[in-house]
């Protein structure tokens, strides 16, 4: 997701590749006759494979953040929709479709935006990041069709440099997958702030849940300027395999025949709420 700061400067863009570091999980309660933390790697386990298996997966991406000013008009407008693609060797780039002059209302997409939105927004509980978190069994809940398990989710210690997922996220207690994630990026940074974001997967090619939309509606408070408020869209569509011969995480190939047709059962998505 995109995070933004106090500035009238123009939007400085740069794709930035999330980083992990190693320490060591803390859990608590029980949630099921299946041990918490046995919960707890399996879906870390599922989302190390999910964020493998979307590397080779094309798709669009549609980000939309808007300044919001007296009276609830928009004072302002970022825009910019891409076609994620590979080359003939695999090599991931970003291809422009739609992308009109930036005309915020004092905010400006950062760095951190950027970071946040390759690594903590997708998948901020991988196997290779569980270490990082402590994370907390609360109970269960339903989201729509779904029966999911609650977790609450901090950084155990926050290192410089580093982006981190802080807040709640709901696990299918049937395929132990991530399908909601709520809450914020952290550490806050320096004249920047960081709104509370809703991201929604659904599943694709009836094995994988990827990311499709996110969601945040806040008030920025920045600490030497004038609050802002502002909403923010971003939608991947379009999700489509690539290769034939690409392993991922488990042994699994990335374009595996499409196990959600014929008798194969497809969970059901959690819809997104039906905001703008």
């Amino acid at each position: 997701m995109w995070f933004l700061r106090k500035a009238f400067a123009a939007a400085a863009l740069a794709a930035v590749a999330a980083g992990v570091v190693s320490a060591q999980t803390q859990t608590s309660g029980t949630a099921s006759s299946i041990p918490v933390d046995q919960i707890i790697h399996r879906f870390a386990q599922a989302e190390s494979n999910n964020r493998d298996a979307r590397k080779f997966y094309t798709f669009t991406q549609d980000y939309l953040v808007q300044t919001v000013g007296m009276g609830g008009n928009i004072s302002g407008v970022f825009h910019r929709t891409s076609d994620i693609v590979l080359d003939d060797r695999g090599n991931r780039f970003e291809k422009i479709t739609y992308f009109p002059a930036s005309t915020l209302d004092g905010l400006q997409i950062t760095n951190e935006d950027l970071q946040d939105l390759a690594g903590v927004q997708p998948f901020a509980l991988t196997l290779e990041d569980l270490p990082k978190y402590q994370i907390d069994y609360v109970g269960k809940e339903k989201i729509d069709e779904l029966s999911c398990y609650v977790f609450n989710v901090k950084p155990k210690k926050m290192v410089s440099g580093q982006r981190y997922f802080q807040g709640k996220i709901w696990v299918d207690d049937q395929d132990l997958q991530v399908v909601k994630a709520a809450g914020q990026a952290v550490p806050q940074v320096e004249k920047q702030a960081f709104p509370h974001f809703e991201t929604y997967r659904e599943n694709i090619d009836g094995k994988y849940w990827f990311p499709t939309y996110t969601y945040a509606d806040d008030m920025l408070d920045f600490k030497n300027a004038p609050s802002v408020h502002m909403k923010m869209v971003i939608r991947f569509t379009n999700y489509r395999k690539f290769s034939t011969d690409i392993k991922i995480a488990g042994g699994e190939a990335a374009d595996d025949k499409d196990t959600s047709g014929g008798d194969a059962k497809k969970p059901k998505s959690p819809p997104p709420p039906n905001k703008f």
